[in-house]
């Protein structure tokens, strides 16, 4: 079977969708920032039970067809999946928490997500249930290793392993972020830019979102949105309800608009 090395050196033949766990935690420094009341605004590095059931009825009062079937096995798996996911995050921030290692796991955990997301053969090959376990482990073991993770998570990726659960490892990790916000009181705000925000732009939404929402930490996701034309939108909040519209585009319907009224 294909060692840890060979699976890295195969996946680093393809440049466009590879990226290095050294190259990924560099990059991430820029990509989020926190605001606290004490301080002034910094950047953050991005460093990332289950049931089954057997045998069906017999014999049923209610006919379903094939596909009425089909569509709820679907809903129940999907269902399942969820809170598979929101277990383990679950458990892995109370235990976080209880150690007082929950922002060492949590830029630990946001340098995976991003190293798997932009390495997707990785993340198809930790989650291919016919591939051996024990290179998944090596793999990951040789990634924790270069980034420097936190015992915690080396723990907690070889025990989804053990688990069968790696392949839920990104709506694992999406549920982790969304209690890590609520344990330590973080909103998260997408800013969409027609072009790269710098560090001090990023700063000053930051603190203003703050000022509005009375967070104690602001979590910027950039993105880029060309069609802007200008400026930038911000979006915070749970639903998204929180909207400010700073973009050129904007401003030309806004425009627009007037015109038409009158």
């Amino acid at each position: 079977s294909a060692s840890a090395h060979d699976c890295i050196t195969l996946f680093a033949t393809h440049p466009p969708t590879t990226h290095t766990m050294a190259a990924i935690a560099s990059s991430a420094c820029v990509a989020r920032v926190v605001a606290t009341p004490t301080t002034s605004a910094r950047v953050v590095s991005v460093k990332a039970f289950g049931a089954s059931s057997a045998g069906s009825s017999k014999a049923s009062s209610v006919k379903l067809s094939t596909q009425a079937a089909k569509r709820g096995s679907l809903v129940i798996v999907a269902a399942n999946n969820s809170a598979v996911a929101c277990g383990y995050a679950s458990a892995l921030v109370d235990a976080c928490s209880d150690e007082k290692v929950l922002d060492s796991v949590h830029t630990d955990i946001e340098t995976l997500t991003a190293y798997l997301t932009a390495n997707v053969m990785v993340a198809k090959f930790l989650a291919n249930p016919t591939m051996e376990d024990g290179t998944k482990k090596e793999i990951l073991e040789t990634l924790a290793k270069e980034a420097g993770f936190h015992p915690f998570t080396k723990n907690f990726l070889a025990l989804l392993i053990d688990k069968r659960r790696i392949g839920q490892i990104m709506k694992i990790v999406e549920e982790f972020e969304t209690l890590y916000c609520e344990s330590t009181d973080t909103q998260v705000a997408t800013v969409t830019s027609a072009v790269k925000l710098e560090n001090e732009q990023q700063f000053m939404i930051a603190k203003k979102i703050q000022e509005m929402t009375g967070a104690k930490n602001i979590k910027l996701k950039p993105e880029i949105d060309a069609s802007l034309l200008g400026g930038f939108v911000v979006t915070y909040g749970k639903d998204g309800s929180g909207f400010i519209d700073m973009s050129v585009r904007g401003q030309v319907q806004t425009l627009r608009n007037e015109i038409v009224i009158v």
